[in-house]
């Protein structure tokens, strides 16, 4: 695969991926009072096709040589953004809180890891299994008191949607190992984007005002989702589904909302707890455990 990307250090790579990935629900966070979740993402689609078939065209980036593989990333990205981010955008919209979101999400690893048997046909280790048992509970300590009172048919209301977005994340993650592993980062952002763009706008369209208050505030959210995670962190991701196993990979979610408390504390002041800062590290030593070669 050629990509213009300048390459990472291998060890480094995990880690920058965790950080950035983390920083999408602070985006949501900061954005979302000024536009609806849809709106917001078509938005965001939108600018990262311009900018990405603009550095395709540059560079001369090469695209896939048969119909079947734009097919296959295509259809990723209706997963891994469309499903994933619409699920996580509409549900921190409607109250779900971005730690209780994030816990959701962070089950994917256990979903994977039994898609990545049935369908890749990967050997899960006893000792991956713990590390991910690990994880969801470090991840279950730092977000579980964020559960507050609200009651059991309103929480369900609003954990819905996220559970799509797991859905769809661990969904797309194995779909994507499975078929396009290895594709061009620039030409495929163009290829994943385009039919999540216009899937998003068919339903904002009928769903929502598609009014935006074009606020400073927004403006920050807008372009640190489009330039940092949707071009920064995708591409990691890509890189990351191609050079590793399912499991592997998925593991590193756990790691999104210790990190994703960590920046709201210093973005925020979100105070943590001793019971947060505990599974914090449970969450590292689970991910680690899992990840061992």
């Amino acid at each position: 695969m050629l990509t213009s990307f300048h390459p990472l250090p291998k060890a480094l790579m995990p880690l920058l991926f965790v950080l950035l990935w983390s920083t999408g629900f602070i985006g949501a966070k900061f954005g979302l009072p000024y536009v609806e979740p849809l709106t917001f993402l078509c938005t965001r689609y939108l600018l990262v096709i311009v900018l990405m078939a603009a550095l395709a065209f540059i560079s001369r980036a090469p695209w896939p040589r048969s119909a079947a593989q734009y097919v296959h990333i295509g259809i990723t990205g209706v997963l891994v953004h469309g499903i994933y981010l619409g699920g996580v955008f509409i549900a921190i919209s409607h109250g779900l809180p971005a730690g209780v979101t994030s816990l959701v999400v962070g089950l994917q690893p256990l979903l994977t890891a039994l898609g990545a048997g049935w369908l890749l046909g990967e050997q899960v280790r006893g000792r991956q299994w713990l590390g991910l048992a690990m994880g969801f509970g470090g991840v279950a300590l730092v977000v579980g008191s964020k559960l507050g009172g609200t009651s059991v048919p309103t929480f369900g209301a609003m954990l819905l949607p996220a559970l799509i977005a797991l859905l769809g994340i661990t969904v797309g993650t194995l779909y994507q190992k499975r078929f396009c592993p290895s594709f061009d980062l620039r030409s495929g952002a163009v290829i994943q984007f385009l039919p999540t763009l216009l899937l998003t706008a068919l339903l904002a369209r009928t769903t929502e005002t598609m009014q935006i208050d074009w606020s400073g505030e927004f403006v920050f959210a807008l372009l640190w989702l489009v330039l940092v995670l949707s071009l920064g962190a995708i591409s990691l991701l890509n890189l990351l589904i191609r050079s590793g196993g399912a499991v592997n990979v998925a593991s590193l979610f756990y790691l999104t909302p210790p990190c994703t408390a960590l920046v709201a504390w210093a973005v925020f002041g979100e105070t943590l707890s001793g019971t947060a800062l505990a599974g914090m590290v449970i969450a590292v030593a689970g991910v680690a455990l899992a990840r061992r070669q």
